[in-house]
């Protein structure tokens, strides 16, 4: 498949990572913790250059190796995510130690204390579906998307719709 195909998948999946971290925690109402904002980050550089290099390549203002580099940039983001997907599933079921920033005590009194701050755990997920929290399901799917991205790239696996490598 063609690396600007690949890195539009790329971008277009954080994208709806995006959307269903913020619905979780906007309508949902699940408190992200420091790790949750970690995760998020590759994700918004994923969206950056997979979607960009994929309009810029698109608009002729990129080349073939320049769009390939940008599609296994985003494919090494989504796979940074889920390692701290993963780290964070360790640290929920007491694998791993977690971060200080969100783990052991929730409250460290320094000059003031703000009882008003909400304030998460890294150490107790606030959603989990069939035993595997939000940070269980980043680390799944960018896994599986960054394996199926490198192997697109790679072209160990072929897509044999018209549209996919044309």
């Amino acid at each position: 498949m063609r690396a600007d195909r690949v890195a539009m998948l790329v971008g277009l999946f954080s994208v709806a990572m995006m959307i269903g971290v913020y619905f979780f925690e906007y309508v949902v109402r699940v408190m992200p913790c420091e790790m949750c904002y970690w995760q998020r980050w590759p994700h918004v550089a994923a969206i950056i250059t997979g979607l960009g290099g994929a309009a810029l390549f698109s608009a002729g203002t990129i080349g073939r190796r320049a769009v390939g580099v940008l599609a296994w940039l985003s494919l090494a983001l989504l796979l940074s995510s889920a390692l701290i997907g993963a780290w964070q599933a360790g640290v929920e079921w007491r694998w791993f130690p977690g971060p200080d920033a969100c783990s052991g005590p929730l409250f460290e009194i320094r000059q003031h204390l703000d009882l008003n701050a909400p304030v998460a755990s890294c150490e107790d997920p606030g959603w989990r579906m069939l035993g595997i929290s939000l940070a269980g399901y980043n680390f799944l799917c960018s896994t599986g998307v960054a394996v199926l991205g490198a192997l697109l790239l790679t072209r160990t696996i072929k897509v044999p719709l018209k549209w996919a490598n044309a």
